[in-house]
């Protein structure tokens, strides 16, 4: 039988990138990070949730950060010189990164938006990031994320 591929999966795939897959069970209860983390048998050190942020203007940022932190609105407006950023709201999150909630993957996108990925994750040897599936994580180097994504490394927890 064929292994199912997301948009994350096969732009990794394209672009020859290093990766493995840890499926799990979802507890649509609870669609965190952490949630997922401890699901997957994943110390949430290692699992990065993906934060989509919106300015007034409506240009979209994407932060991914580490699960047991939070972007620091400060920090993002900072790295993006943006006067008003918050959060995207969930009813947005698929009309404007084809993904839904636990489920939102950095790669993969319908659009370009900028990505930041917290500078910490550069000490990691390999981070888990979500596949754009519920029940479903990459584990990538940073390094090749960060390639992958076109994003930058950056400070915003």
């Amino acid at each position: 039988m064929k292994e199912k591929k997301t948009n994350a999966m096969r732009i990794l795939d394209q672009k020859g990138i290093e990766y493995s897959v840890v499926e799990y069970d979802v507890d649509v209860e609870h669609l965190d990070a952490i949630t997922a983390s401890r699901e997957a048998g994943i110390d949430p050190e290692f699992v990065y949730k993906t934060i989509v942020m919106t300015s007034s203007s409506g240009q979209l940022y994407v932060f991914v950060t580490p699960a047991l932190f939070s972007v620091s609105l400060k920090k993002a407006k900072e790295l993006t010189k943006e006067k008003n950023l918050e959060l995207l709201r969930q009813d947005l999150l698929l009309k404007h990164t084809g993904y839904i909630r636990g489920g939102c993957s950095p790669l993969g996108m319908i659009r370009k938006y900028p990505v930041y990925i917290e500078e910490l994750a550069q000490l990691e040897d390999y981070i888990y990031v979500s596949a754009g599936l519920r029940g479903c994580q990459i584990r990538i180097r940073p390094q090749d994320l960060c390639t992958a994504c076109e994003a930058c490394f950056a400070s915003f927890t």
